[in-house]
């Protein structure tokens, strides 16, 4: 026997807990401060506007014809005359989202605030005599409701400066020249962002910021320093979140906040990679939690990212977003809804009208729940004042000590018995367990299979009509 382990035994025996027993408790990954944050928040929104939304054409995502390689003729035609941020996040706030993202730019590399950097800006337009400054709004309104800001920033392609994939157009030493300015340019562009609007609740690189190595700009320093509280997504050298694997909404079960390394590539989406994209790694050494994103202009054979003309047949219906939210939220995941407005700088009524209900939706579903507990055990009995009638679960794990159970059941006492209604893998920050309805007495969550002692944050049962 190792001395450890004769000490570990004796430690037991005279009544203390044993360190060298808990040692798993030590190494289980956990959240930083802005990762629990996002994962809390659970529901945000993320606004795509650009110069192309005011040329009435449909958007072209890449292609020789696309906004990622042409520049827009006229960027003058940016000129959205009722622009109410306000009103956005209004809406945003009525769905449930607890945070909102704003592309500052996008493909076409036009920036929506007025930049000291970048020319190709809001302060070369005619609207507002160039000194409009949408961003700036954004993050005020979103203050304004209590909304988290975020912003999103585009550095992958660059149609104006000639930019794919990172890496400017040209040869020699006229492209390394260009090369040059452009990431002095985003590295100013990502200074600016994040030391001109207060504190941020995350910065979205589309696509991912790649690396310094490979030539790209290098971002990541600036981030940490100006906006130490800042959820980083993402670069070749860290992810504190990753990409769900689709832009369905959704993300499979199980599905685990960890990975087995620091960077996600959500770029790669080959072979086994996108399925430990969706899936995650239960035994993976980095705390790294799934987003699920989806426009809400993506149904019956539309997926849109940015307003169109003729679109608004498009939006999802509620059934489908209550589905998105079970699927995604309800399988330890943090969804992300894309928002658009139009060229007049009004989120549609239909659009609005649509994440009202949903919000209504999600609280008359899940807003008190029949009966609901905690526990910090194998078993744990919920205890329903009366016989009810019961068809949703919901567990949560304290996840700011990480994620624990591997393996649970739930039983049910229908008369007088115990009875398993149900079984489960992940439950990380959230699992939403739908079974059949039934009538019963208590509810008994039973851990099969956990790494640490299981810390259960939330246990509650509810009755869907």
């Amino acid at each position: 026997m190792r001395i450890r382990d004769l000490l570990c035994m004796v430690f037991i025996c005279l009544g203390y807990t044993c360190l060298v027993a808990q040692e798993s408790e030590l190494t289980i990954p956990k959240p930083n401060a802005s990762q629990l944050a996002w994962q809390q928040a659970e529901m945000g929104a993320v606004f795509h506007y650009d110069l192309h939304v005011f040329d009435g054409k449909e958007y072209q995502q890449g292609g020789g014809s696309g906004n990622r390689t042409n520049p827009v003729p006229d960027y003058q035609i940016f000129n959205p005359e009722e622009l109410d941020t306000d009103q956005w996040i209004r809406a945003a706030r009525d769905a449930g989202f607890k945070f909102a993202i704003l592309t500052a730019t996008h493909e076409t590399g036009f920036a929506l605030y007025p930049s000291d950097v970048n020319p190709y800006s809001v302060r070369a337009l005619q609207w507002r005599d160039g000194k409009g400054d949408i961003v700036g709004d954004f993050v005020n309104s979103c203050r304004k409701y209590g909304i988290k800001p975020g912003i999103y920033l585009g550095i992958r392609w660059n149609s104006f400066f000639g930019v794919h994939d990172f890496k400017v157009n040209g040869e020699g030493e006229f492209q390394k020249n260009r090369q040059a300015y452009y990431n002095k340019m985003v590295e100013g562009m990502v200074t600016e962002i994040c030391t001109r609007y207060g504190e941020l609740f995350e910065i979205w690189f589309d696509g991912g910021a790649s690396h310094p190595d490979l030539g790209a700009p290098d971002v990541l320093p600036i981030v940490k320093r100006y906006q130490p509280n800042c959820l980083f997504y993402h670069n070749n050298q860290l992810a504190e979140a990753r990409w769900g694997g689709s832009e369905s909404g959704t993300v499979s079960y199980p599905c685990w906040a960890t990975f087995p390394n620091p960077y996600s590539h959500a770029g790669d989406t080959h072979g086994d990679h996108i399925q430990l994209l969706k899936h995650g790694d239960p035994d993976g050494k980095y705390w790294m939690p799934a987003m699920s994103d989806a426009p809400l202009r993506g149904y019956n054979g539309r997926h849109e990212w940015f307003w169109e003309p003729g679109d608004e047949d498009h939006v999802f219906p509620l059934e489908n977003l209550m589905d998105m939210y079970y699927r995604s939220v309800g399988h330890n995941s943090t969804l992300i809804i894309g928002l658009t407005p139009d060229p007049t700088g009004l989120l549609p009524e239909g659009d609005v009208r649509r994440l009202k209900e949903w919000g209504e939706e999600i609280e008359r579903r899940f807003g008190v729940p029949l009966a609901s507990t905690d526990g910090k055990s194998e078993v744990i009995d919920l205890v329903l004042p009366r016989s009810a009638r019961i068809n949703h679960i919901i567990l949560q794990e304290d996840i700011s000590k990480g994620e624990r159970v591997r393996k649970y059941s739930l039983e049910a006492l229908i008369d007088d018995q115990w009875k398993e209604v149900a079984t489960g893998q992940c439950i990380g920050h959230k699992r939403i367990q739908v079974i059949d309805t039934i009538e019963a007495s208590g509810i008994r969550l039973k851990i099969m299979q956990a790494t640490s002692r299981p810390l259960i944050k939330e246990f509650s049962a509810y009755l869907v009509d």
